[in-house]
């Protein structure tokens, strides 16, 4: 009897991790991979697509997103129904939203999900942040939930977290989480600022001759941020855990977290697409205001190094749908922060060819690598036998424009608005179902909650015991 598929993608490039592009089919079977075949072989499908000309990439993952109209937690339909229409119409199938509360993350977890659920066209998890003593009485209990990951704003000392609720802390605060989390197998993704700093230049004479960015990349410099990352990285060491640095904008910062990783492999680097693609001088203004700050070019050109020599794991976005009305007042008065996850995939996928990176560290850093770190591999981050079908299909030949409009958020504006790119996102594919299909939204609101039992380096060793290779048959 011949074997049946739901779906075959045909007649493209497809990446598969450590072969590159392969000129194969696909046929998908209930929401996952069943088969990678050559062109020629027959195989009943109730659909077939053409997608010769064009290159299949596995569904980007954006493990950096802040979601709700305080983007503490999503509490209404709109809240996850417009962001994860921005992330598919970018090629993301899976994100990563960061819950922020001082209650208990039992309730707030099930609120999130109410959310979500139905209204998401992405697949999602979360991370807690973290800062209560009851937080840290419930660490095992978050675990069982399925969230492995874990953020600790360093910079929330005194009062400074007490516009987002959270209660201010300290380093045995943190040296306390970092313990539970390697007994856990989990891991830490900390906000590292020294807050310190940051108000004593926020107390200096301001320079008024400075642009906006320029003003606020000098408010918050980038040695407060590599202070913080060299004081976390070093007590990831001595505590045995994994940590995952978040938003990494400078060279400082970089250079910080590198010299620990020379003794230390359980430390991860994240940027995000800003850090790459804009800098203090970039026509945003304001609208381009984000902690950390957008850094000087320079900055920018050490990252994409960085990038191509492998040392950057992940990119993400730091996505945040506060409504564009926040932004539209001077910079030391606006909110931080700014709509991104629709950008992840097309604007590093377009950068990082143009400076001669090989698909693979692409692909890698957009997908796979956040996959294996979050304990989603190989379910989510690659194309192989079993593997969810989570994919993405990019014509590299047809050109496109960002603007507020393609973003789709809630926010209603993006720093990258009238960025050209040289390819476009023609169909995104959630577990076997369009969610964009041609360019357009499909409207399929079918995303699911992802548990993940550990992260980091617990993650990456039960993915090596398994030999998730071996599953791949091309």
């Amino acid at each position: 009897m011949t074997e049946s598929y739901d779906l075959r993608i045909s007649g493209g490039d497809v990446f598969l991790e450590g072969h590159g592009r392969a000129p194969v089919d696909l046929l998908i079977r209930d929401g996952r991979i069943a088969a990678i075949v050559d062109r020629a072989e027959p195989a009943a499908a109730d659909e077939i697509v053409d997608v010769t000309g064009k290159l299949v990439l596995p569904g980007a993952i954006d493990p950096h997103v802040h979601l709700g109209k305080d983007i503490r937690v999503p509490r209404d339909p709109d809240d996850a129904e417009r962001e994860t229409a921005s992330a598919v119409a970018g090629g993301v199938t899976t994100m990563l939203v960061y819950l922020m509360s001082s209650d208990s993350y039992v309730g707030e977890l099930e609120s999130a999900r109410r959310a979500m659920d139905t209204n998401s066209h992405t697949d999602y998890g979360f991370h807690f942040v973290l800062g209560t003593p009851e937080h840290l009485r419930e660490f095992g209990e978050y675990m069982d939930l399925g969230v492995s990951s874990f953020k600790f704003f360093m910079n929330f000392r005194g009062d400074e977290g007490k516009y987002l609720g959270m209660p201010g802390n300290d380093d045995s605060f943190m040296y306390d989480l970092l313990s539970m989390s390697a007994q856990h197998g989990a891991m830490i993704n900390p906000h590292p600022e020294n807050i310190e700093l940051v108000r004593m230049f926020r107390d200096h004479d301001r320079d008024d001759d400075l642009s906006p960015l320029a003003a606020w990349n000098a408010a918050r410099p980038a040695f407060v941020e590599a202070e913080a990352a060299q004081r976390v990285a070093y007590l990831a060491s001595v505590t045995g855990a994994s940590v995952y640095c978040v938003h990494t904008s400078s060279r400082e910062a970089v250079e910080a977290i590198a010299r620990h990783q020379r003794t230390y492999p359980n430390l991860f680097i994240e940027t995000c697409t800003q850090y790459l693609t804009l800098d203090t001088s970039s026509a945003a203004g304001v609208y381009a205001k984000v902690n950390p700050p957008v850094r000087p070019r320079e900055d920018v050109e050490f990252l994409w190094q960085t990038f191509l020599a492998g040392g950057i794991d992940v990119v993400g976005s730091d996505h945040n749908a506060r409504h564009r009305v926040n932004k539209e007042k001077d910079v030391f008065s606006a909110s931080a922060g700014f709509p991104g996850t629709g950008g992840v995939l097309p604007l590093t996928l377009a950068e990082g060819l143009r400076r001669g990176a090989d698909l693979e560290t692409i692909v890698n850093a957009v997908s796979t690598r956040a996959a294996k770190l979050f304990g989603m591999y190989p379910r989510k981050g690659a194309i192989m036998v079993g593997s969810d079908a989570d994919l993405v299909v990019v014509d590299l030949d047809t050109p496109s424009v960002i603007t507020a409009e393609t973003q789709h958020s809630g926010a209603e504006f993006t720093p990258w608005e009238g960025t050209e790119l040289p390819l476009s996102v023609v169909h995104t594919i959630v577990r076997g179902r369009f969610a964009l299909r041609d360019g357009a939204l499909t409207g399929a609101r079918a995303g699911d909650y992802v548990p993940r039992a550990h992260s980091g380096a617990a993650a990456l060793a039960e993915q090596q015991e398994r030999g998730a290779h071996a599953s791949l048959h091309v």
